[in-house]
């Protein structure tokens, strides 16, 4: 866990290189320049934005970022049903549902569009599509599960449950797990809307929810035609600690699970997310655990990375966070952006950091544990932190009690909430 004034552990980065390079080589449509990108950054050379190592894993983009075929179904309100094709599953051709919705005010040009990904036991949300709808955005929710607006399709894809996403599977079985699928259908929705004459290609944000925050993790490092990306709740380590570490992924084969972790987990791929990225999170995500979080969301640039965690927020499919809708509008309309905390720094039991925003604050707060253990059963605290407007630097006196894990947070006169990332402080 780092501390405050730490730079991230520079093993931990060469590690993730070395797995991400090793992917790289076994991965049969990994490109020559990831390789040599990945060599670079192993070996510690200079490299420029443009030469940071990247990879697709076992997703052809030549294939994914094609307009799919797709044909037209009924309307409802703001949004109409449309089927479009997906990948191959276990050699027969699949269909992925999706609703696009459209404002009701069609005299405008071409307008920015938002890619909506939802998480286990969720389906293609109409009303999610329409709530961007009504913002002004044309929207597309496609259905990650196999499944039409009145249940399975005939050719859909492979089901979401847990073992389905977690079977044993070999190297050649890859492009036929849930995860490979879904990334997949995901992207083929993105290239579908920067098809459409009313969409501003150059426009175009992804958002998704737990599972969909998995996938937006994963997308979003891959897939550098999108401008801005949300996942809510998911991250990537979920190997070293999610729900899943001690379930799912342990019942698995060691051969499986290795082979899982190197194709499907996040950790691999949001390293390379070149736009802005809003991390949002609650303290205590029963999936998603802070620690695992924290390592995900520090693999993006710090130039690129912001980060909303909130205490007790709660976990479910909720596109109503305010902080989202802000985010992706300062990304993609150029709206006034949200508060930004930056650097923790510690001094005389004494947590500081500078805010960059020009408006007006309704709180700001310490946030702290006290407790150990899993991240998921510790009692988190808030306690009133101090702003000084004319420095633009919140301020709190921290407990005396060590272990501490610690951040700032901060909420705007519209109630959008911001923090900074978290420490963790082991002595007074």
């Amino acid at each position: 866990m780092p501390t405050a004034k730490r730079a991230p552990n520079a093993s931990i980065h060469n590690a993730t290189f070395a797995s991400i390079l090793i992917k790289a080589v076994l991965s049969r449509r990994a490109c020559l320049g990831a390789v040599l990108a990945l060599l670079t950054a192993v070996l510690g050379c200079k490299t420029t934005p443009k030469e940071t190592a990247s990879t697709t894993g076992p997703w052809n983009l030549a294939t994914l970022t094609r307009v799919p075929a797709f044909t037209w179904g009924g309307t409802q309100g703001l949004a109409r049903e449309l089927y479009y094709e997906g990948e191959p599953f276990e050699g027969k051709p699949t269909r992925v549902f999706a609703y696009l919705a459209r404002p009701a005010d069609r005299a405008q040009g071409k307008r920015p569009a938002m890619v909506l990904v939802h998480g286990g036991g969720g389906k293609a949300f109409r009303d999610w599509a329409e709530h961007w709808a009504k913002r002004g955005y044309v929207a597309l929710a496609m259905d990650l599960s196999g499944n039409g607006p009145k249940g399975r399709l005939p050719d859909g894809g492979p089901d979401q449950a847990d073992k389905v996403k977690f079977r044993e599977f070999t190297e050649s079985e890859a492009p036929d797990m849930w995860t490979y699928h879904a990334v997949s259908a995901v992207i083929l929705g993105h290239s579908l809307l920067r098809s459409l004459p009313d969409v501003d290609a150059n426009r175009i944000g992804l958002t998704g929810i737990s599972w969909g925050g998995y996938l937006t993790c994963i997308v979003a490092g891959i897939d550098s035609r999108f401008k801005v990306s949300v996942p809510v709740y998911g991250c990537g380590f979920l190997g070293e600690n999610s729900v899943w570490k001690d379930g799912s992924l342990a019942a698995m084969t060691p051969e499986a699970r290795e082979r899982w972790l190197r194709l499907f987990d996040p950790s691999r791929y949001v390293g390379a997310v070149r736009h802005p990225i809003l991390f949002v999170n609650g303290t205590t995500d029963f999936a998603y655990p802070l620690d695992s979080y924290l390592k995900t969301y520090r693999l993006v640039p710090a130039a690129w990375r912001h980060v909303s965690v909130a205490v007790n927020r709660p976990h479910g499919h909720i596109w109503t966070f305010p902080e989202v809708d802000s985010f992706v509008d300062h990304a993609l309309r150029g709206k006034p952006g949200l508060a930004r905390i930056g650097s923790l720094e510690t001094r005389d039991s004494r947590l500081s950091a500078r805010v960059k925003y020009g408006g007006p604050l309704q709180e700001t707060l310490l946030c702290y544990t006290t407790n150990t253990g899993p991240w998921q059963k510790r009692k988190w605290h808030t306690a009133p932190a101090q702003f000084k407007g004319s420095g633009g630097q919140v301020t709190a006196e921290l407990p005396s009690q060590r272990p501490i894990v610690a951040f700032l947070a901060l909420k705007d006169a519209k109630g959008r909430h911001m923090s900074s990332e978290h420490v963790e402080l082991l002595e007074p």
